[in-house]
């Protein structure tokens, strides 16, 4: 029997509505890969693009920002290595997760980000300085490939453990080049319709900075933005404030002028420490060549970024993979007579946070929201289609990267940048402290030393130089905010000081012996 024309052409159209008809039509959807790129101790300003740093050029991030988005408040909760790594894996704040310092050993039920990743179906993989919870570098949870060398790691002729297994170089390798090489290889190895995350993790730029052969002497002449704190007295500038070693003879260095009459005096007292301008790591380097040294040591990480970018765009991968660049913590060049970090200052919280992902974000995007360290998880969670757990304690910033004002869940997102740190055995210098930041002022509270906390107004006091803890003009602005730091805490269970309970050998830096 011969059915109708008509009978026919609407059975056709029967057929092509039928939902599983449509999606045998469609194509197949792409997977939502994940790089996260993470330098160490790179501060939120060294960038080529920022122009904060004359001369610095770092093309490679230049194009993330320019191709995506720069996020311009990015955050640490913590400003140490290990505490912030484990905020970023496990969306938790310190004194939640509980590695609170260099040596705190990871909790056994810490559940961090790849594994949730690698049981929906994605393949993980890890390279680079892990440095958390101890100086092991045996193969974490939630990595199908391992790749980590023992606590800071070697610039040249690193020590590797590939899957369980140590693998030495003794022929003048660079560990920047090193570590992307295996994340390439890595890469090549990957099922291109299936979904993979590689954390790729560099030791650059920490201290002491060692440079990639060919970058050697590239800045030998980059003038040095010396800050207008780095050599002061409180009232007189006549002389130094301080005196040491560089004090009063850097040929390069200009007269400088500010009043610091309010800076506590643990920060005073550092200027000979370890972590001070006049002593820097006990006299190891002066700080011309520390300065440049660092500018010349990113350049190998910008190169880093470069080949991941190449590779992602070769395998035709560049549109669907979200590529993030983050500093595990900021750093200090001679701020308040400092160096390195741990405080609370701008140039210690505060790190570069980029962002490509076409897409989902739009070229020159410029993010002005409040992101830190905890947000990483989340939105990594979220991009992958997953349900944030309810442990952690960061949201997604998904919403806010396309143009949004609020969370995954409607509601208005943070308006401020919460810290903590603890106080360390192995630099006694610095105290416990717990800050929080807005769009306008800072309060630092400085815990257990018998000296004063600070308020910063950001607005007219950038440098943070001008305590306003005793003005009476601004005792509501510092109550109010004293109640928000105790409150979060109170909120977030953290009004008691996580001890690290493990005895270890510390280093005794003055000394230099283990005690």
């Amino acid at each position: 029997m011969k059915l109708p024309l008509l009978s026919i052409g609407a059975l056709l159209l029967l057929v092509l509505s039928l939902p599983a008809f449509r999606s045998s039509l469609a194509p197949p959807a792409k997977p939502k890969n994940i790089i996260f790129i993470l330098a160490d101790d790179h501060r939120y300003d060294f960038m080529g693009f920022t122009g904060k740093v004359a001369g610095l050029q770092t093309p490679n991030l230049d194009r993330l920002a320019h191709e995506g988005a720069h996020v311009q408040n990015a955050f640490v909760s913590t400003a140490l290595c290990s505490p912030s790594r484990a905020s970023i894996l496990s969306g938790q704040y310190a004194h939640t997760h509980r590695v609170i310092d260099n040596f705190a050993p990871m909790p056994a039920d810490l559940k961090f980000f790849p594994q949730y990743l690698q049981k929906a179906g994605y393949k993980t993989a890890f390279l680079g300085k892990w440095h958390m919870g101890n100086t092991d570098d045996a193969p974490q949870p939630g990595f199908d490939y391992w790749l980590s060398f023992k606590g800071q790691g070697d610039y040249y002729n690193p020590r590797f453990n590939i899957n369980g297994k140590q693998v030495a170089y003794t022929d003048s390798s660079n560990t920047t080049d090193l570590l992307t090489d295996y994340a390439i290889k890595w890469m090549n190895t990957l099922d291109k319709k299936k979904p993979f995350c590689l954390y790729l993790s560099h030791k650059a730029v920490h201290a002491m900075f060692e440079p990639a052969k060919r970058h050697r002497d590239t800045y030998a002449k980059m003038p040095i933005n010396y800050p207008e704190t780095m050599y002061l007295t409180a009232t007189d500038t006549s002389k130094v404030w301080g005196g040491g070693v560089n004090a009063g003879r850097n040929p390069e260095m200009g007269a400088v002028k500010a009043n610091l009459a309010g800076i506590p005096n643990w920060v005073k007292q550092q200027r000979g420490s370890w972590h001070g301008v006049d002593y820097m790591y006990h006299g190891q380097m002066d700080f011309n060549n520390f300065y440049r040294r660092y500018a010349e040591t990113l350049l190998g990480v910008d190169d880093s970024v470069g080949r991941v970018l190449k590779w992602l765009e070769d395998n035709g991968l560049d549109q669907n993979t979200m590529l993030v660049y983050m500093g595990d913590n900021g750093f200090s060049f001679g701020e308040r007579g400092l160096i390195d970090k741990r405080h609370a200052y701008e140039e210690s919280m505060r790190v570069p946070l980029l962002v490509r992902c076409p897409d989902l974000v739009k070229p020159q995007t410029k993010v002005k929201q409040v992101i830190q360290n905890i947000d990483i998880a989340p939105t990594f969670l979220a991009y992958a289609g997953l349900t944030k757990p309810t442990q952690m304690q960061g949201n997604s910033f998904l919403p806010i990267l396309q143009g949004q004002s609020t969370d995954g869940a409607g509601r208005p997102w943070r308006d401020r940048a919460f810290y903590e740190y603890y106080w360390e055995i192995d630099f006694p210098q610095t105290p416990t402290m717990y800050a929080v930041r807005t769009d306008r002022y800072k309060y630092i509270f400085n815990y257990g030393v018998w000296d004063t906390n600070e308020l910063y107004d950001l607005q007219n006091d950038p440098g943070e130089v001008n305590n306003l803890i005793k003005s009476p003009a601004h005792q509501e602005i510092a109550k109010q905010l004293r109640g928000e730091v105790f409150g979060w805490l109170r909120s977030t269970n953290g009004m008691n000081i996580p001890l690290n309970p493990v005895q270890q050998k510390r280093f005794d830096h003055r000394n230099k012996g283990a005690y």
